[in-house]
């Protein structure tokens, strides 16, 4: 049997070859670089919209690489309210929820605060308030007292994944881990993210919800990489696109006798998917905020500018005279007064289909 890499003599004392990560290394720092500058670019509403889409982003994704579904308008308007951020249609949120956004929250906006044992548990027992994991009582608040064994399969054809560092020596390997966490300060936060991220999950301190602690570890450092508590960008919803390669990588990486090339590798590639995904959202963004600049003189009813909107946040299908009147709660003739009112002003044009089923699009137009 192979050994965990958590068994030989000073496991912690990780290696990787600078060769092997170098290039994706730089790449990503320069796309930090670049998002900021962007985001700095966009303005204050745009800014906040997109620290909103990435942060619920990643809360929501958090959860479900763990099956766990939440509800993507709950937690929207439970990070809005937190951060002051006035959005229309807010909703309540259960509790479970808040938890689960304060523990994020308290990760990005106040990353530059140390990493404590007190820390820790109370972010476990955010995320588990009723001390319940689905039908399960588990240890919440606390590093656990029994051992853990990530399995998978049938009763008498389990197969073991991972079996975790020993209960009797958690405190010990985390008092070494928080220690690391908060005064080595010699690694770039980037390459620090990776190695916490990797560390905390091997020692699996919690009865559950390590993954998500580890992924809001993660998204602390990197706040920290970029000294800002604003998100424009979702690792966790990067993670999750690529949840069965992660997996991969951190069950190849655990027998490693100390050598984390791979696993660094991975992860700055990652980062990297989840920086390009940001920018076409940015686009998106300035498009939008560079059109009702083009526009702000131009008399446009509230249910024009909702549709208008709606075609900027990515339109699902055609949009057409019916499904118009469907979302501004209309009769067709008022809608298709409402269209022809837009084509006069060149914001919106028939597309090539034309016939019976005519559909409308936004106009090409130029930003200044």
């Amino acid at each position: 049997m192979t050994k965990y890499i958590y068994e030989h003599k000073n496991w912690t004392d990780f290696s990787w070859n600078d060769k092997a990560i170098n290039a994706v290394f730089g790449e990503v720092k320069l796309m930090q670089g670049k998002i900021i500058g962007q985001m700095n670019a966009l303005g204050f509403s745009a800014k906040e919209e997109t620290t909103l889409t990435a942060l619920t982003l990643d809360v929501v994704k958090s959860s479900e690489i763990e099956g766990e579904l939440l509800n993507y308008e709950q937690v929207r308007s439970s990070i809005a309210r937190r951060l002051g951020i006035n959005t229309a249609g807010l909703v309540p949120s259960s509790r479970h929820i808040e938890g689960v956004v304060e523990m994020m929250l308290d990760a990005t906006q106040r990353h530059n605060l140390p990493l404590t044992e007190k820390r820790l548990f109370g972010w476990h027992a955010a995320l588990f308030p009723t001390g319940y994991s689905g039908p399960y009582a588990i240890e919440t608040g606390k590093y656990r007292t029994g051992e853990m064994q990530v399995v998978s399969g049938a009763m008498d054809k389990e197969k073991i994944h991972y079996e975790a560092v020993k209960a009797k020596l958690v405190k010990a390997e985390m008092d070494k881990f928080l220690d690391w966490f908060n005064n080595d300060n010699q690694l770039d936060s980037v390459i620090k993210a990776a190695i916490a991220h990797f560390w905390f999950i091997i020692i699996h301190p919690f009865d559950d919800g390590n993954g998500r602690i580890g992924r809001a570890i993660t998204d602390m450092l990197l706040a920290r990489s970029e000294d800002s508590g604003e998100r424009f960008y979702s690792m966790s919803g990067q993670i999750s696109g690529e949840r069965k390669r992660y997996y991969e990588v951190l069950q190849k990486v655990q027998h490693s006798t100390g050598d984390i090339t791979e696993w660094l590798e991975w992860f700055l590639h990652c980062l990297k998917n989840a920086m390009l995904a940001t920018e076409n959202t940015t686009q998106r963004i300035l498009q939008k905020a560079g059109f009702w600049k083009l526009h702000e003189n131009t008399t446009i009813n509230e249910r024009q500018r909702t549709v208008l909107n709606k075609l900027f946040d990515g339109f699902d299908g055609k949009l057409q005279t019916s499904k118009w009147a469907k979302i501004t709660k209309v009769s067709a003739d008022t809608a298709l007064r409402d269209i022809k009112d837009l084509i006069e002003k060149g914001i919106l044009q028939e597309t090539n289909e034309g016939g019976r089923n005519t559909s409308y699009e936004i106009t090409d137009f130029k930003l200044e």
